[in-house]
């Protein structure tokens, strides 16, 4: 395998006498992007401060490239990396002089500015910027002159907290995708912060998940939304029907449930009888019918119950049901939600398939 670009071990920081972040282990590979996600104030700029040595450790340790990254080996280390904040804080003067700013402190001078500058203002679609004032720009414009003077310096690795924060959706999009064009042809090695899943899965080969000043859980993105590792971390990622039960019977691979509601369920796994556990599952995984389903199905679960509460969200409705009990979340398009007739008080079936389960101890 190859070895870690970045490693913190054992880490806590502290903001006064309080520790406010701990960090068992964590690695940052070489070309890789790691997400970071979490809710508002769960540390996540406190993590990505502390791989920036922005912060200090009160214990634990920070490695790049193998050494340990000790105060007296910090500056050389900042001078490897870049970091692009929530806000561009772009400076008086030119798009240029703002993304030649890091090379002329690094004593860098025309023409060899130029020779750095000229093809990251085009790649980032700037270049007729180059000589407007800074302070003048549009917010999408900002954004990409502060890519451009991070990027311009050749970082080992670049930092970026939520940089396309409070920008309106087209624009946010359109620079997403530009960064993830830009992260596979350049093989830019990144630790990105943010708290949209869309960007996390469009950018991130890993995810690490905090929250409250912990990390939680780092894996590819489909083992992080798909497998969360307990309760919290389902629910953020979007995991919207969390039922208690306890596994009755296993057999061949599967296990069926009695869940706490008083219904039974299938699903995939390896717990011996009487394990008590939560059933998980994603709002996409469930179709629900208005008609009794066909038994020929290879969706192995099915229950009847009320529609309890409907909630548009964009080209999805948000179907609540009350199954005996325990309230299943599903969604269906919008076109489907008017062909069924959905309204609250409905009777319907939801079926899926016993693969689509996620088991978390409890």
């Amino acid at each position: 395998m190859t070895a870690p670009l970045l490693t913190l071990h054992q880490a806590v920081v502290a903001r006064g006498r309080r520790a406010v972040l701990h960090v068992p282990h964590l690695e940052v590979f070489p070309r890789e992007v790691l997400t970071v996600i979490g809710p508002n104030g769960a540390g996540k700029t406190t993590l990505l401060l502390a791989l920036a040595a922005l912060l200090p450790l009160q214990q634990g340790e920070l490695r790049f490239r193998g050494r340990p990254v000790t105060p007296t080996r910090a500056l050389a280390y900042r001078r490897r990396i870049a970091v692009v904040l929530q806000e561009p804080l772009l400076l008086r003067g030119s798009v240029y002089d703002n993304v030649a700013l890091g090379l002329r402190l690094r004593g860098l001078r025309e023409p060899d500015l130029q020779a750095r500058i000229q093809p990251w203002l085009r790649r980032l679609h700037i270049e007729h910027l180059a000589q407007r004032p800074a302070r003048r720009l549009s917010g999408g414009e900002a954004r990409r002159v502060s890519l451009a003077r991070a990027l311009v310096l050749q970082p080992d690795i670049l930092f970026l907290d939520e940089p396309f924060n409070a920008l309106d959706t087209p624009t946010r999009n359109q620079l997403l995708g530009d960064l993830q064009a830009l992260f596979q042809a350049e093989g830019i090695t990144a630790v990105y912060i943010t708290h949209d899943f869309g960007e996390a899965l469009a950018l991130g080969q890993r995810v690490a998940v905090v929250m409250d000043g912990r990390l939680q859980q780092v894996g590819t993105p489909q083992q992080v939304f798909s497998a969360p590792r307990d309760v919290r971390v389902a629910r953020f990622v979007g995991v919207e029907t969390v039922l208690p039960g306890q596994v009755v019977q296993q057999a061949t691979g599967y296990l069926r449930l009695r869940l706490d509601a008083g219904w039974e369920m299938e699903a995939v796994g390896h717990l011996p009888p009487g394990a008590r556990v939560y059933a998980c599952l994603r709002p996409d995984q469930i179709t629900v019918w208005r008609a009794e389903p066909p038994q020929a199905s290879s969706a192995r679960n099915r229950c009847r119950g009320r529609v309890q509460q409907l909630t548009p969200l964009g080209p999805v409705v948000k179907v609540v049901v009350d199954c005996h009990g325990g309230t299943v979340v599903a969604h269906v398009t919008q076109p489907s939600a008017a062909s069924l007739g959905l309204a609250v008080g409905v009777p319907v079936w939801l079926t899926f398939k016993a693969s689509a389960v996620h088991l978390i101890p409890r």
